[in-house]
């Protein structure tokens, strides 16, 4: 799979130390190391060492065309069984369901469901683009990805829209 991306966050204060220091706990007297990230840190920052701090495996977004949902259900197994949380679009827009069979509130869900793809980029650590297609929704989470400084893999290098 190809895969890009862009620089990260350095995990060290401006003196090349970890964010990090030792503290002993009050009631146990164990010495722990506890993160130190500052009050001014940007919620990205936050969020990256409370997922270090909570021991988290890496998390993966799927992302693609809902006609790739078969792909999409192989490829969260393989990313499963490598280890990693995976989330992934919930809904297949493209299939008839009645819970949006109105087209007005098919058009209202499927707004949510963008705003919701976005956060699932967020909390992400890594997209993962599925399918050998890539329309314009797919383009623009990519470009939202990588503004996040996110790392984007392919399972089909040649749709990579900058390969």
């Amino acid at each position: 799979m190809l895969s890009r991306g862009c620089p990260r966050r350095s995990s060290q204060n401006d003196l090349g130390h970890p964010r990090s220091r030792l503290r002993r706990h009050p009631l146990d007297h164990t010495t722990r190391r506890i993160s130190v990230i500052p009050a001014t840190a940007h919620p990205e920052e936050k969020l990256a060492d409370a997922k270090r701090q909570l021991s988290l495996p890496r998390i993966v977004v799927i992302c693609g065309s809902t006609r790739f949902m078969t792909e999409m259900t192989e490829a969260d197994l393989r990313e499963t069984k490598a280890g990693k949380i995976v989330v992934k679009p919930g809904c297949d827009m493209k299939s008839p369901h009645e819970l949006w069979s109105d087209p007005a509130e098919a058009e209202a869900l499927k707004g949510r469901l963008d705003d919701l793809h976005r956060a699932k980029i967020r909390l992400a650590d890594e997209v993962l683009v599925v399918g050998d297609y890539i329309g314009d929704s797919t383009r623009a989470e990519i470009a939202y990805a990588l503004s996040l400084g996110k790392h984007v893999r392919f399972t089909h290098p040649e749709v990579d829209p900058d390969a």
